[in-house]
């Protein structure tokens, strides 16, 4: 169900029908669309058009220059009369005047909290420096592909999920000797878009390609390419604007986009983490692609 989940936000620019789905997760279209609804909480239907919704509403707001049509068209939309109806009864505003609000979802204050407190990684995924440094100290780098294994939290963002990490990935690293790995907090979900209780978290630990693991163990890819990497050291309560400044103010001037790779927080092997301060490093990264 994660691969199909992976593979609709991968594929929201086309039909996706219920038999190409069930494929992707080896199911009958019968049972898998029974299974969705049980699995996911909504349907099928309802899942794949709020999907298209949410992610046309990070292209408005980090993509100030592109019209609301070509969005539209960009999450799978056949006109920008349809799209702008569907998005209106979602969010409760028209594209344009959503486009323009300050929050969405004024509760979830902070924003893409992938912190792995206490825990410490290894060696830097980083291969190779494409762009120095830039305005807001944001560099672009290329990454290869990176394959991980991962625990998923569903709820709100912020300080649950240093609970999480502590109290339910540290005991699973140790169980699958996983320590000293490097380690990716995933937020697969916009909280300022999405609804607190349905955002989608990924505490990704970092593997051999050849390894082999219990049958049980989720693994995944953490896909290559270009990504825009600010250097982050502060608390938690400072990440929050961090990642508001780089995709909301450095973005659109950038002559980059973002585009179906998720976002994340990289702790390399030297990262620190100071209990007595809060105070932490990692590197947040944004995949991009030009615009």
């Amino acid at each position: 169900m994660h691969l199909v989940l992976a593979y609709i936000d991968q594929h929201l620019d086309g039909p996706l029908d219920l038999g190409e789905l069930a494929g992707v997760a080896s199911y009958s279209s019968f049972h898998f669309h029974r299974l969705f609804g049980a699995w996911a909480g909504e349907r099928l239907g309802d899942y794949l058009r709020r999907r298209r919704l949410e992610m046309a509403a990070v292209r408005l707001s980090s993509q100030p220059d592109t019209t609301v049509l070509a969005v539209a068209m960009a999450v799978g939309f056949s006109s920008g009369e349809a799209f702008s109806r569907a998005f209106k009864e979602h969010f409760g505003a028209a594209p344009s005047a959503w486009r323009a609000a300050a929050i969405r979802n004024p509760d979830q204050v902070l924003r893409k909290l992938g912190h792995a407190r206490r825990i410490r990684s290894a060696e830097d995924g980083r291969e190779s420096v494409t762009e120095a440094s830039i305005p807001m100290n944001v560099s672009v780098i290329d990454r290869t592909p990176r394959r991980v294994t991962y625990l998923r939290r569903t709820g709100a963002y912020g300080e649950g999920l240093s609970i999480f990490w502590q109290e339910d990935v540290y005991p699973w690293m140790v169980r699958h000797d996983l320590l000293g790995a490097p380690r990716y907090g995933i937020s697969l979900d916009d909280p300022s878009i999405t609804a607190p209780a349905q955002c989608r978290y990924d505490a990704c630990v970092e593997i051999a390609a050849d390894r082999k693991l219990p049958r049980d163990i989720l693994t995944a890819t953490i896909p290559g390419g270009r990504y825009a990497v600010v250097e982050f050291e502060d608390t938690v309560e400072a990440m929050a604007p961090v990642w508001d400044a780089l995709l909301r103010d450095w973005l659109p001037g950038s002559g980059f986009q973002l585009d179906a790779r998720p976002m994340f927080e990289y702790y390399a092997s030297d990262a620190t983490y100071h209990p007595d301060t809060g105070v932490m490093q990692c590197e947040i990264c944004i995949p991009v692609a030009p615009a």
